[in-house]
């Protein structure tokens, strides 16, 4: 895990190889390593969650950002997930909501990040 400044925000940024996430435990698991960071944001690579985050029917991704959005920390997902993307309309469309709010964001790459955070 690193730790960035964006301004006034402190972000934790998971590392792309560590375990896939599977439920509400690993996101409070993740809350919890920012707590102890002092972090006010989470930065996750795509690659890391479990394919069924993407299918939005699932629940998981409600699930799983929902205790981010509950324990106010921001929580980025960064990546390709145009896989994901072409094969769901809701997904899209959640994509676009999420990314005009400040408290979920799923963008593309790192300099989007910085971005957003400016």
């Amino acid at each position: 895990m690193t730790i960035t400044q964006y301004g006034a925000e402190t972000v934790l940024h998971c590392p792309a190889d560590g375990p896939v996430l599977t439920g509400e435990q690993d996101a409070l698991d993740l809350i919890g390593e920012a707590w102890g960071a002092q972090a006010s944001a989470v930065v996750l690579p795509a690659s890391r969650l479990d394919p069924s985050f993407f299918v939005l029917s699932s629940g998981f991704a409600g699930a799983f950002v929902g205790k981010f959005v509950n324990y106010r920390m921001v929580l980025v997902v960064v990546g390709d997930i145009s896989a994901h993307l072409e094969r769901s309309e809701p997904l899209r469309a959640f994509r676009r909501e999420t990314n005009q709010g400040k408290q979920f964001w799923l963008l593309d790459t790192a300099d989007e990040v910085a971005a957003k955070f400016q």
